[in-house]
């Protein structure tokens, strides 16, 4: 399963929205603990084709979990 010491913390802010959204897709997934959903969800985030990446302009409250994603932030820049 890898290494599970971990050096480093991220911490975010979520609304509770988000949180919301986070908690039943880790339930759905029946995930061990909110950190392995959050680490899983961003493996599969960072491994689909087709992701965002910032484009220096964005804020980070224009990322949101459950909103669009934010114009003119497109990688392909289509």
């Amino acid at each position: 399963m890898g290494d599970l010491s971990r050096g480093e913390r991220l911490q975010i802010m979520l609304t509770g929205e988000e949180l919301k959204v986070v908690d039943d897709w880790r339930f759905q997934a029946r995930m061990p603990s909110r950190a392995a959903a959050v680490r899983e969800l961003l493996k599969r985030g960072l491994a689909a084709e087709g992701f965002h990446a910032a484009d220096g302009a964005t804020k980070s409250k224009d990322f949101s979990v459950v909103a669009a994603q934010p114009r003119g932030n497109r990688r392909t820049g289509k």
